[in-house]
């Protein structure tokens, strides 16, 4: 696919045989041109630094480099550079590392296994301004996220399940006390908790959780 221009990219990677792979695939494609390897995320800062993050569009990583992880050349470059678009290139596939670079702003992000005709096409696709995130990856954070929320909901109590009815059926505070034979405070003290343990904002959310729990008639 041909672009509308010539795209200048920078790789970091702390392993030279990978580093090297990814040249070689690169070099291949007449719309990117290499203006920068590195085998650690301060040297890409400091490159970047120096020339105010000035014809870079986009800056190829790895997470686990020393000095400078991936996780926190991202977050340097959209804070820094909001402009240079980010591809992280990775084996490791855990939620939480997903969760931080999305919530960073990360462009994309594919596994160090993919075929070249993947790497090829998510360069293609950040570089037009668009994500790509490759499907292991969003199966990967799907599923545990999806675990993750069983496991929240079956760490409810009874107590905690008959609170989380009564709010989503629109009882009030002092209405749920006095079904429950308890004290307001107790009962504000249920919400909060179970607002804080569901990771949720409102009432809506937690009424989201009554429904899929089951609880409502």
């Amino acid at each position: 696919m041909a672009l509308s221009r010539k795209y200048k990219l920078i790789i970091a990677d702390d392993h030279k045989m990978f580093l090297d792979g990814l040249l070689s695939i690169i070099a291949n494609e007449s719309d990117f041109e290499i203006v920068m390897t590195a085998n650690s995320g301060q040297n890409v800062i400091k490159y970047l630094d120096n020339c105010n993050g000035k014809d870079v569009d986009l800056v190829i990583t790895d997470i686990n480099m020393p000095d400078v992880t991936g996780i926190e050349l991202n977050k340097h470059i959209k804070t820094k550079f909001p402009t240079i678009r980010t591809l992280v290139v990775s084996m490791r596939h855990d939620s939480k590392t997903i969760h931080v670079l999305t919530e960073d702003n990360v462009d994309g992000y594919v596994p160090k296994n993919a075929e070249k005709g993947e790497l090829i096409q998510a360069i293609e696709t950040i570089v037009k301004g668009e994500k790509y995130f490759s499907e292991s990856i969003k199966k990967a954070y799907m599923d545990s996220m999806f675990n993750k929320e069983k496991d929240v909901i079956s760490s409810l109590t009874k107590r905690e399940k008959e609170v989380l009815k009564l709010i989503a059926e629109e009882y009030t505070t002092q209405e749920i006390a006095d079904k429950l034979f308890l004290s307001k405070h107790t009962i504000e003290g249920y919400r909060k908790n179970l607002i804080s343990k569901l990771e949720v904002r409102n009432l809506a959310g937690l009424t989201k959780y009554a429904i899929q729990l089951g609880l409502l008639d």
